[in-house]
């Protein structure tokens, strides 16, 4: 199958990036809305200007299943982002802005160069606030050959507006699915509307992509994955967000029932995210997807 974007006709994707880029002038990107003249190269929210910043990229074997395949999935790291999550585990890229600016012929040489690599896909991390930049790569990178699915790998925080220039460019779109209640949305991640928004941008990824399809190899080729950071002290309140994935997008929608979490920024400052989640809790989230009529599950869903 080949890559969605390569069904697009060439000035078709030219203009898509046009309009893309068009939104930097009075930033508009992202929900916050926060109208940076990012074209003149100002820093809004994301900390981030006319060039996207890129903290590393490489193969990446730890990434689900269906994405790392047998190659690694080839992971591009933006640095800066719209979320200012206390707990971030990756705050030195995200918070930070660690990393370097590159232009849109330097990332489309770095998308080539993971095909070159043998990689699966090319996994865009944290891309909310460069898409503009990550259309414009794909034009280049596309005349050049790229034919690797996108991967979007966001937090979840994303504009339906946006989403919808990537419609026919992104093959596999991988949200977070934080929150949903406003109160824990605003006081982790200064994101009150993350709820609202983020179901927004779910249904929005499903109506463009479908469920997740996964090849005869075990590989990804197109569709919806979403991860769900299971929280201590029930944050995250999982039982809902389960039921919203099974009733408002998809029973057969693909989850990644994350158990990884642990304090890191300033979480120890703020319990009980000071602690990791507790086996029980574990367990009741396990529960919680399953009772939703959920049965794609991965991470710790498919251990337990």
């Amino acid at each position: 199958m080949s890559a969605a974007y390569r069904n697009i006709d060439e000035e078709q994707l030219f203009n898509r990036a046009e309009e893309a880029v068009g939104l930097l002038r009075e930033c508009r990107l992202c929900p916050r809305e926060c109208g940076t003249d990012r074209q003149a190269d100002e820093r809004g929210y994301c900390r981030t200007g006319r060039m996207s910043r890129v903290a590393s990229y490489g193969p990446h074997p730890g990434e689900e299943a269906p994405l790392r395949g047998t190659r690694g999935s080839g992971t591009v790291f933006f640095a800066g982002c719209n979320l200012g999550c206390i707990y971030c585990q990756n705050y030195d890229i995200s918070q930070r802005n660690a990393g370097r600016e590159v232009d849109a012929e330097r990332l489309s040489r770095i998308m080539l160069r993971l095909q070159e690599r043998g990689c699966h896909n090319i996994n865009l991390v944290s891309p909310t606030h460069v898409v503009p930049q990550v259309i414009e790569a794909v034009v280049l990178a596309a005349a050049e050959g790229l034919d690797l699915p996108l991967v979007y790998n966001t937090g979840g925080y994303d504009s339906v507006r946006t989403l919808q220039l990537l419609d026919g460019i992104v093959d596999i779109y991988m949200p977070d699915l934080k929150y949903q209640k406003k109160q824990a949305a605003d006081n982790l991640s200064a994101a009150p509307d993350y709820p609202e928004v983020n179901r927004e941008a779910i249904r929005e990824m499903h109506r463009q992509v479908g469920d997740l399809q996964i090849d005869d190899r075990g590989v990804a080729e197109r569709g919806l994955l979403v991860r769900h950071l299971i929280l201590p002290g029930g944050l995250a309140a999982t039982e809902e967000a389960m039921n919203f994935l099974a009733e408002d997008v998809s029973p057969d929608t693909f989850v990644n029932l994350m158990a990884q979490y642990y304090p890191a920024h300033r979480a120890r400052e703020h319990p009980p995210l000071d602690r990791r989640p507790r086996p029980r809790e574990l367990y009741r989230a396990v529960e919680a997807a399953r009772d939703a009529g959920l049965h794609r599950l991965y991470g710790i869903g498919k251990r337990l």
